[in-house]
């Protein structure tokens, strides 16, 4: 369900919360889990990064816009392992944002640390695939991230409305680093037919080549999107989330 609200001054911009239409949970899955230092200095070489972009829905441009200026703004920093998911009806069978291809792609392993961004609907049981008209659950996230990246420096951006529902005790491991666009009980805004990037994508994507670290990005992200939210007149906060582990807490971005 979407919630429109009015325009900040007369500019006529719809400001929709990200919600999905239908839901049921994927099913579980489960393989190995690998183990790696995570660097004492925080600087992963940006050739060994491998990054999993995912456009949930395509119901609106915003979700595959996201994605496609990650993968651009990823290219740019130096990232060369970039696997994209798209909702999109035209989109090959293999990269659809289906269930089965959006685990896949999470629990295979490779490289020396783990990007995922994710961006589309949500709701409080987890974030919504359009292919499967279903939700990809917190635990099944964790699992497959177990399996793909185990142990090794894991950056995890859920961009969706209630996406806080991914901070679990589960998803709380030492060796990642997770942002989310709202708090569980808030929507998130900026996914309507006349949206370039969602709220929280716009802010992310503009200060990613201004941040050091990854809870440099969090915290610059935020307040942008704090910022935006006042000026469009939304009278109440996404307050996005942010948790940062143990061992990664200087985690820095990959350099250009």
């Amino acid at each position: 369900m979407y919630f429109r609200l009015v325009a900040f001054a007369l500019a006529l911009l719809s400001v929709e919360a990200c919600t999905p239409e239908t839901t049921n949970a994927p099913p579980p899955t489960s393989r190995g889990t690998s183990v790696a230092a995570v660097p004492v200095s925080g600087v992963v070489p940006a050739g060994r990064w491998r990054a999993v972009l995912i456009a949930g829905d395509n119901n609106s441009p915003a979700f595959d816009n996201g994605v496609q200026s990650m993968r651009a703004k990823l290219v740019a920093h130096g990232l060369k392992d970039i696997s994209v998911y798209s909702s999109d009806g035209r989109t090959a069978p293999a990269e659809l944002a289906s269930v089965a291809n959006v685990a896949t792609a999470l629990r295979t392993g490779g490289g020396d640390a783990c990007f995922v961004f994710v961006t589309s609907h949500g709701e409080e049981r987890g974030f919504f695939l359009r292919p499967d008209r279903r939700l990809f659950d917190p635990g099944s996230l964790d699992r497959v991230l177990n399996a793909g990246c185990g142990a090794l420096p894991t950056v995890v951006v859920v961009s969706a409305c209630h996406s806080g529902t991914f901070l679990t005790p589960d998803m709380r491991k030492p060796n990642r680093v997770i942002l989310t666009a709202a708090a569980t009980d808030r929507t998130s805004f900026g996914c309507g037919a006349g949206d370039q990037y969602t709220y929280y994508d716009q802010c992310l994507l503009q200060q990613f080549d201004g941040a050091a670290t990854w809870r440099d990005l969090a915290v610059a992200t935020r307040s942008c999107v704090e910022a935006l939210e006042r000026r469009m007149g939304v009278s109440t906060a996404s307050l996005p989330q942010t948790f940062v582990g143990a061992q990664v807490q200087d985690l820095r971005l990959p350099l250009p």
